[in-house]
């Protein structure tokens, strides 16, 4: 059964992961470990991780200062429109983002003087922040 945005919001957790992010343009998957996150297609390599881990081979371009929010969706998928929902509050709250999916969960990328505003706009929407 399909389950609405709402419904997938009341039951979805939101959570600051703790540390300050970058995102990396790589021209190949960068040696070492402890990256959050690596998406590759034909075009590119792009990189999530820690600031404090950023690796020194590869790179090709940094943009860092990133705060990430983590929000654990309990219907999987299916929820159609609960992304388009998220990112419409982050809009309307005037917020840049990036989004980034996994299979059980949706991260959203903020700048650091703007994650308070951010997981304020997600609370506003019906999510439960926990963890702060």
């Amino acid at each position: 059964m399909m389950k609405t945005p709402s419904d997938a919001i009341r039951n979805s957790p939101v959570r600051l992961v703790p540390g300050r992010y970058a995102v990396l343009r790589c021209a190949d998957v960068p040696d070492g470990s402890g990256w959050f996150m690596i998406a590759r297609d034909p075009d590119e390599v792009t990189v999530i991780v820690e600031e404090s881990a950023i690796p020194e081979s590869h790179i090709l371009e940094t943009d860092g200062g990133y705060g990430l929010i983590e929000i654990r969706v309990a219907t999987g998928f299916e929820s159609a429109g609960l992304l388009a929902t998220v990112t419409r509050a982050l809009a309307e709250a005037g917020l840049n983002t990036l989004v980034v999916s996994t299979y059980s969960k949706d991260y959203v990328l903020l700048k650091e003087e703007s994650v308070a505003a951010g997981l304020q706009a997600l609370s506003g929407i019906g999510f439960r922040v926990v963890g702060i």
